[in-house]
């Protein structure tokens, strides 16, 4: 097959959904699939890593509004000549907006289906643009909801996203697609030497965190109630991987508590530091409640790390509580997370089960596996016998195709706008 991929987010850029797109990419490819990415440019971005016969990048704005994310700029015309060269069969979409407004174009003009992985809670995202609001959180999830319902088939990668979107109406197929986690390479990471490295010693307790550090992941809680653990226990040092906007909010919170020798900020990683990383940590402590999939989480399992987390989407998906981790309630209290960091470093037997069961619990989300399903689901959505609504966009001609693609566009903003704005400014809003 030759699928095309739209990203609003890919490499350089590090991120959940930039590392979930490479990932299928390749393996697609591996398993003989020609795959297209059309992403935005980013700082660092050069031609010859990306393969011109197989990444696409598009003119963006950098950093928007304070952001570490590129806002694509709205030129479809060059897209257009690229993707009739191309020819896919198939176009995968992985946002509801900027790129994704031009993979719904090209299926409509192309009469191809269009395949959506809703990777995101994008409610939680609305403080990086202005006049965030309650009511601009109603308007992100009617425009995903509503974006969704314009596809052939939708991809969650959780059993609980897809529990949430059935919830919110999404009326088009859902499959659950995990990205799968390269198990062999995770299990390989030289943890002893990484610490060395940083001057942690082989008895130091080490509490690792790992992921892009913005407000959304929940990071100041979890600065604080591992600072708690801190305090009670001199041993223990907090290893942070990742940047962000949240950097200076971590190291300041350290700071003010007098133990900013003890907290290891390392900037961003790939590659073998990245498994050595996880390999040096003695436990994963995760407090994001944003989270579609639990991708930091399957890899630090593979590196046999143990994960403390918060019930949330994603999370509950991955640790089981008291077998590889513990799966702490989402309203639990800086101080009642900081004791199950000392329940855990003060078993040491419990401690080696879980860094066992760790390791069976990353095998079940392994690349092939999860590779597989994602084949599977692009057959389906293909076959117009197994699927026939799957090529049934409709007997227009390619002039008609537009102004329908270009209409259903205009009328999702519109509809979650006024979706958006119906309700009293005040109301609820259910995340969970």
């Amino acid at each position: 097959m030759k699928i095309c991929m739209f990203t609003n987010t890919f490499a350089p850029h590090v991120g959940g959904v930039a590392k979930s797109v490479a990932a299928f990419a390749g393996d697609l490819r591996r398993r003989g699939h020609q795959v297209l990415v059309v992403a935005p440019t980013f700082p660092g971005t050069k031609a010859a890593a990306d393969d011109e016969n197989r990444v696409m990048r598009v003119p963006a704005i950098q950093n928007f509004n304070g952001s570490d994310f590129s806002v694509r700029l709205p030129l479809p015309g060059g897209i257009h000549q690229r993707i009739v060269e191309f020819a896919p069969d198939i176009i995968h979409s992985h946002h509801p907006f900027l790129l994704g407004d031009a993979a719904l174009r090209s299926a409509r003009h192309r009469r191809l289906p269009l395949v959506f992985t809703h990777h995101t809670l994008y409610e939680r995202y609305t403080h990086y643009v202005p006049f965030d609001s309650p009511a601009m959180q109603r308007f992100a999830i009617h425009l995903a909801t509503r974006y969704a319902n314009l596809c052939q088939l939708v991809i969650a990668p959780s059993e609980s996203l897809a529990a949430l979107l059935r919830r919110r109406e999404v009326e088009t197929p859902l499959r659950v697609v995990p990205t799968g986690v390269d198990t062999a390479f995770f299990a390989g990471g030289q943890g002893e030497d990484f610490r060395r490295r940083l001057g942690i010693g082989g008895e130091d307790l080490v509490v690792g965190h790992l992921g892009r550090l913005a407000p959304e992941k929940n990071l100041s809680f979890l600065a604080r109630a591992v600072a708690r653990y801190l305090q009670a226990e001199p041993r223990a040092r907090f290893l942070v991987a990742g940047k962000g906007p949240s950097t200076d909010r971590i190291r300041a919170i350290f700071a003010n508590g007098g133990m900013a020798d003890r907290l290891h900020l390392i900037g961003q990683l790939a590659g073998d530091e990245l498994r050595d990383c996880y390999a040096a940590m003695d436990v994963f402590a995760f407090a994001s409640t944003s989270e579609t999939q639990g991708m930091v989480l399957t890899e630090a399992m593979a590196a046999g790390t143990p994960v403390i987390a918060l019930d949330a989407s994603g999370a509950r998906e991955v640790v089981h509580d008291h077998r590889n981790g513990r799966l702490l309630p989402a309203r639990t209290e800086e101080g009642e997370f900081a004791a199950a960091l000392a329940d855990f470093f003060g078993d040491p037997a419990r401690a080696a089960s879980w860094r066992r069961e760790a390791l069976k619990t990353a095998a079940s989300f392994s690349r092939e596996a999860c590779t597989e399903k994602l084949e599977d689901a692009y057959r389906w959505v293909a076959d117009p016998v197994l699927n026939p609504a799957g090529n049934g966009l409709g007997a227009w001609d390619g002039l008609l195709r537009a102004v329908q693609a270009e209409w259903d566009l205009a009328s999702e903003k519109a509809g979650a706008m006024l979706e958006a704005v119906r309700r009293d400014e005040a109301s609820r809003i259910d995340l969970e």
